[in-house]
């Protein structure tokens, strides 16, 4: 299983619920990147979706502690019951929120991260994986400037 996250200077995610500077680049990113993938999001995360549709494209899981029917979404209520899902397929992502990266990423070998060069203020953060002995930078995917501001997609490793 994998993550994917764009994050901020200080390893900030969002604010409010929703990305505060969000550049075009990172979208197509994601979407390629997990273009018939199987994603793992949370209930909060799908509230900021389009319309709070699955995404085309993927098999779309929904990890919540609620008990309400998601439609296009399979529910599941714990990260174990995700992760056994998650076996089932070729690809996996965690995709989001804050809660749900921190229940995914003890079982992610992989996590694909934009690093975004900008502080814009956010209330939820991803762990920063620069600081963590059990993750490495393995490869910069690419880089460029949006609007003036710099990013970098990289892939990070576990050890």
């Amino acid at each position: 299983m994998n993550v994917i996250v764009a994050v901020y200077e200080d390893w900030g995610i969002g604010r409010d619920g929703t990305q505060p500077v969000a550049l075009s680049a990172d979208r197509k990113f994601f979407r390629e990147t997990t273009r018939g993938a199987m994603v793992i999001v949370g209930r909060r995360t799908i509230a900021d979706f389009p319309g709070q549709k699955p995404l085309p494209g993927r098999v779309n899981i929904a990890l919540t502690r609620g008990d309400e029917d998601i439609p296009g979404f399979t529910v599941c209520h714990s990260p174990e019951e995700a992760v056994e899902l998650a076996k089932t397929a070729e690809k996996c992502f965690a995709i989001g929120g804050g809660s749900i990266y921190k229940q995914m990423l003890p079982y992610c070998e992989a996590a694909y991260i934009t690093k975004v060069r900008c502080n814009p203020g956010s209330d939820t953060f991803f762990p920063n994986l620069d600081e963590d002995e059990n993750w490495y930078l393995a490869e910069m995917l690419q880089s460029g400037e949006e609007d003036g501001i710099a990013y970098e997609m990289l892939l990070y490793k576990r050890r």
